[in-house]
């Protein structure tokens, strides 16, 4: 069956047309223009609706001492955005057969020294596993050093740091619990992850600026974006980054729309491989929002349910969130953790309104003007 034939669509509705969609672009760039002039944004955007790109816009520098203008095509460390790809790393390993969610990890890695965790709970943050971050920081001897996955694992081999919670007791983020998968992924393909994500995810999706870390390519200042400090000042990376997994991807706004619209078709999962990623795994009641595989599970305020991510790392700050209701997603890379990413909810909360109906295009006008007022 031709791949358009399973793509999953929406219906588009009667209000949005070119017209409306054109007028949508230009609030959207009067936002993130003002974003930029008074809070200080730096960084790209690509917002889409009903599967079109609506508004995409480039605002600042890659490099401030360089003074080198961001373009759409401009790459960033995607920091905790990259743990969706390592979740897709696995359900395409266990679609091959290669592995199963319920496996524990020392059938992958016989020396891992914490029993009684499965990749099931690696996925979903219920590992109750250290954070590599800290324990590295102690154990680690040369910081000039890079240090690898396999490092990592010998560290906890060598030294098992205390876990924070017995498995499967509560959602723990755990940077460690991916930087693991990316590891079973090595195990389970017999490839190095970064050549398991560019051979079966970056080249048949055409994602042609996307890459894991690597020197010599965050070298190529023309195609990468510095990370900064809150005060501009470069953030160099450090030992820490050689791990992969948990973050290390670099991406553009242009190749992760090309992602999300993967997401509605079956060329790398089948939907129903796809669907136990979207959906909720957490124990604990009263929660405000759930977690699958990479993503976390959300509700807008206009009653939508949501899949999105957010990370942090090294001078670099991302977002990525897809709304499966009408289609639509809101992509933002930047370069400078200054605080500005925090007005993402008021973006959200035009892009969203919590009118019972659809807004027309004027009412949207009345929620941006109400937001963003000089």
């Amino acid at each position: 069956m031709p791949e358009e034939d399973t793509r999953q669509r929406v219906a588009v509705p009667a209000y949005f047309t070119a017209d409306s969609a054109r007028k949508l672009g230009l609030h959207l760039d009067s936002i993130f223009k003002h974003l930029h002039k008074r809070k200080g944004f730096n960084g790209t955007v690509l917002v889409t609706k009903y599967d079109e790109v609506v508004y995409k816009g480039a605002f600042g520098f890659a490099d401030f001492h360089r003074k080198d203008s961001l373009t759409t095509q401009t790459a960033f460390q995607l920091a905790s955005v990259s743990k969706q790809f390592t979740a897709m790393a696995i359900m395409m390993l266990q679609e091959q057969g290669k592995l199963q969610y319920d496996d524990s990890v020392q059938q992958y890695i016989p020396s891992f020294p914490y029993h009684g965790i499965t990749i099931r709970q690696l996925l979903t943050h219920q590992s109750g596993l250290p954070n590599y971050t800290y324990f590295s920081d102690e154990l680690w001897p040369d910081r000039s050093k890079p240090i690898t996955n396999d490092d990592v694992l010998n560290l906890m081999a060598e030294h098992k740091p205390a876990i924070y919670l017995q498995p499967n007791t509560r959602f723990n983020y755990s940077n460690t619990g991916y930087f693991i998968l990316a590891s079973i992924v090595e195990k389970a393909s017999g490839v190095p992850f970064a050549t398991f994500l560019q051979k079966h995810i970056f080249e048949p999706l055409q994602m042609n600026n996307t890459f894991t870390f690597n020197d010599e390519l965050i070298a190529q200042t023309e195609r990468v974006a510095t990370g900064h400090t809150g005060g501009r000042q470069k953030r160099w990376p450090d030992y820490l980054d050689t791990v992969l997994g948990d973050k290390g991807m670099y991406s553009t706004v242009e190749d992760l729309y090309k992602w999300d619209q993967a997401l509605y078709t079956q060329k790398l999962v089948k939907r129903e491989t796809l669907e136990e990623a979207f959906t909720g795994t957490r124990q604990e009641k009263k929660i405000k929002e759930d977690y699958g595989f990479g993503w976390r599970i959300g509700h807008l305020e206009s009653g939508d349910t949501v899949v999105y991510h957010a990370g942090l790392w090294h001078g670099y700050t991302t977002y990525l969130l897809r709304n499966p209701k009408d289609h639509s997603a809101l992509i933002v890379l930047s370069n400078l953790p200054n605080g500005s990413l925090r007005y993402l909810k008021d973006i959200k909360q035009f892009l969203y309104p919590a009118q019972p109906d659809k807004p027309d295009d004027g009412e949207q006008s009345n929620v941006a003007s109400a937001v963003y007022k000089n």
